[in-house]
């Protein structure tokens, strides 16, 4: 059954659970749907992550539910989306999240192209803030991109549908994130009898999204999502990526690179990518920084 017709078809007001009534459908993926909802406790809009009805009797999905919910507890960082709580339970198993205003990265770089310095530099510093604490804490996102950073002041993190420990995460023998910005070690955990993925794939998953940011596109060409060869269906593990349009700031090249080493032991830490990124912001010219938070 194709994702369109796999869901739940709400009218405006409906309830989605009690509480919740529905207000629009966001979007989703292959096991959930999100809803911008009202919510009656916080008497205000929120966003519900609820299963598809084709994966309430999945033992997976659920699981993946569970998993969110333990991520959302754990982690309390001002970048970070909050999850609010949870109804497991119920008959439309879900979880309710903070509703963060403002523009997607993906959504900016798709209809504005690349952007300027005074946008990518703050969200960048924001997010590796994010990720210093999850790795101080234990966990890794393992699906930064462009898609999960919403642009404001701060940046915000969403969406923690494969957030694990870090314990958990070596563990895996699967590729899990998104094609185009999964770290080597993400496409490939089982290589040569390596550990699964670290820390360090957030890293790698940060400086794909700002390369993305900083270029308008990815760092790699478009594999083949359904080849056999694992090359070929993730160009990251045998190509180099494409090189940086001219102008931008050598230190921001710099750090782009060093995320992007297929080596995660040579990959900068997050708080390393921080520190690099906030004298060019701070050098930016005044008037340059209209409207933005001035970081240094």
């Amino acid at each position: 059954m194709s994702t369109r017709d796999d869901g739940w078809h709400f009218e405006e007001g409906d309830l989605l659970a009690p509480g919740l009534a529905a207000l629009r459908r966001l979007g989703g993926g292959a096991a959930y749907e999100a809803w911008l909802c009202f919510d009656e406790v916080t008497w205000s809009p929120v966003v519900v992550k609820v299963l598809r009805p084709s994966q309430l009797e999945d033992e997976s999905s659920r699981r993946g539910l569970r998993r969110e919910v333990l991520a959302l507890a754990t982690v309390n960082h001002p970048v970070v989306v909050r999850g609010l709580r949870d109804g497991q339970d119920g008959d439309r198993p879900h979880v309710v999240l903070e509703h963060i205003d403002g523009p997607r990265l993906s959504s900016l770089i798709r209809r504005y192209g690349r952007l300027q310095e005074q946008q990518y530099l703050p969200l960048a510093i924001d997010v590796a803030a994010a990720l210093h604490y999850l790795r101080h804490i234990g966990w890794t996102h393992l699906d930064i991109k462009p898609s999960n950073v919403i642009m404001g002041a701060p940046a915000r993190l969403i969406d923690l549908s494969v957030a694990r420990t870090e314990e958990d995460a070596r563990r895996l023998r699967h590729p899990i994130g998104t094609d185009a910005y999964m770290a080597p070690e993400q496409c490939d955990p089982t290589r040569q009898g390596e550990q699964g993925p670290s820390f360090a794939a957030d890293v790698w998953g940060l400086g794909a999204t700002l390369f993305h940011a900083v270029a308008g596109h990815r760092p790699f060409e478009h594999g083949d999502p359904d080849a056999e060869d694992v090359r070929a269906r993730f160009p990251q593990l045998v190509d180099a990526p494409a090189p940086l349009p001219d102008g931008v700031p050598p230190a921001v090249v710099e750090v782009i690179a060093a995320c992007l080493r297929r080596d995660p032991a040579e990959r900068p830490l997050p708080h390393e990518v921080a520190e690099a990124l906030e004298p060019v912001l701070a050098g930016l010219p005044r008037g340059s920084l209209a409207g933005f938070r001035i970081r240094g």
